[in-house]
């Protein structure tokens, strides 16, 4: 044997083959034994554990809980519906995630669903075609779910949500057209009023109303609570704009308008239709503030950053979709049944985009000019 060879201790080779070798097994995902060991208890123990079992004296569950938590354990959920005979994947019907309201609902139910154990397959639907949508549903008829959560906005995706006969709890949620102000949801019945208050109160008196698409019941409420509230405050109303959403149709439809353009508010039954009718308004000569406020609905991440920032009413859609999760999974498993979490009221946020009414007004005796 050589000085420098020293069989007590690897080489540089056999060195970095072990380094590789722990490198590997530390890159795979840790299993119940893993926990067991660092728990030091017995993989019974942190399989029961993991099934719910209440059995488990406290010291022990600590540090189970300790072990999970330290090592970064994630349950294999095909092996978990595999044991427990049942599903964990619940599908989310909803449609143009663009669409700030389905996105944020869709995005709450997903978290709440993970909490839970679930995974949120979401589907999306092309939501004025009744026919693509009953594909769409027979597809979805051929997989293994838990349940499904029917996110609809438009008649279309109603009519078809309600003549499908679901073979696994369902939870349709949709929005109910509020024809009497008894039933006016918060937004309706609180926020919309909260700001045409608002502009009322700065002597706004002429009001146009930028509407989203017809077939949508959340578009019709809006603009019922417009009309109603008009008519309760005595305020006058140059009409309601037909859009779809979108910046492009409120646009083109403000820029349609004859001169003169009386209004010197605008409430936009959305942020991007109210970016829309601000550009529209610029390019007709009309400063805002000064000569004509605007005012959204939803409080986007990009409200902030208009020119000029936008007013509008933050909408807490988060807690819609975190409901509308937790009132499915009690259909899916009573077990899981929690309180009904109770949204947000609808904030009005004040930026530059609204100021006090300029001095020149429309007379009284003025026709009332309708547009749409």
């Amino acid at each position: 044997m050589t000085p420098t060879e020293h069989p007590s201790v690897p080489s540089a080779d056999a060195r970095g083959d072990d380094e590789r070798s722990r490198g590997r097994r530390d890159a795979r995902p840790p299993t119940i034994y893993d926990v067991a060991d660092a728990a030091g208890v017995s993989h019974q123990t942190v399989s029961r554990y993991l099934r719910g079992y209440e059995g488990i004296r406290p010291a022990t569950r600590a540090r189970v809980e300790q072990a999970l938590d330290d090592l970064g354990y994630r349950p294999n959920l095909t092996a978990r519906s595999l044991k427990s005979g049942r599903s964990l994947r619940i599908g989310a019907l909803t449609h143009e995630i663009s669409h700030v309201g389905p996105s944020r609902n869709a995005q709450a139910a997903s978290i709440a669903a993970r909490e839970a154990g679930y995974v949120l397959d979401l589907i999306f639907l092309d939501a004025h075609d009744a026919e693509a949508i009953r594909s769409s549903l027979d597809l979805l008829a051929q997989q293994d779910l838990a349940g499904i959560l029917a996110l609809s906005s438009t008649d279309e995706m109603t009519r078809v949500f309600e003549s499908t006969d679901f073979r696994v709890p369902t939870l349709i949620r949709t929005e109910s057209d509020e024809i009497g102000r008894a039933g006016a949801s918060e937004l309706t019945g609180v926020g919309i009023p909260k700001a045409i208050g608002h502009l009322a109160d700065l002597g706004h008196r002429d009001f146009l109303h930028v509407a989203g698409p017809e077939n949508w019941s959340a578009a019709r409420n809006r603009t019922r609570a417009f009309e109603f509230e008009m008519a309760r405050r005595g305020l006058r109303s140059s009409g309601v704009l037909a859009g779809d959403w979108s910046a492009r149709s409120a646009f083109e439809a403000v820029a349609a308008l004859p001169d003169p353009f009386t209004a010197t508010a605008v409430l936009a039954a959305n942020d991007q239709m109210a970016l829309g009718a601000m550009l529209a308004l610029k390019q007709r000569g009309l400063r805002i503030p000064e000569d004509v406020s605007v005012v959204g609905i939803d409080d986007i991440p990009e409200a902030a950053y208009f020119d000029p920032p936008l007013t509008t009413l933050r909408i807490d859609f988060a807690s819609s979709g975190r409901a509308s999760l937790q009132e499915l999974l009690a259909l899916i498993d009573p077990a899981l049944a929690t309180k009904p979490e109770l949204p947000a009221p609808a904030e009005l946020v004040v930026r530059a985009s609204s100021g006090p009414a300029p001095a020149r007004t429309p007379d009284v005796g003025e026709p009332v000019r309708t547009a749409c």
